[in-house]
């Protein structure tokens, strides 16, 4: 994993966790209002430091499992959406 850019990092980790997002609530997401999706989206940006932090402690600590954690921290955001946007 390469960690010397850590936005475009952020990035592909936020589209990773919206995909799976998008693919797991479809209906959910095809019912919500703007407001409701913006809580998910809200929700997602509020776990993103600690979930990033941990992804490149991960990656750091052991490379050779960089992407599985990358795959974990993209889940753990879409989990975040995922309770969010289920709450309404």
């Amino acid at each position: 994993m390469n960690t010397t850019s850590p936005d475009m990092l952020a990035t592909k980790l936020a589209e990773a966790a919206l995909t799976v997002l998008v693919r797991t609530c479809r209906q959910e997401v095809t019912a919500a209002s703007r407001d409701e999706l913006e809580a998910a989206c809200a929700a997602m940006r509020a776990k993103s430091r600690a979930v990033m932090g941990q992804l490149l402690d991960d990656a750091r600590a052991a490379p050779w499992v960089a992407e599985a954690a990358f795959h974990a921290a993209a889940l753990d955001l879409a989990q975040a959406g995922i309770a969010a946007l289920r709450k309404r």
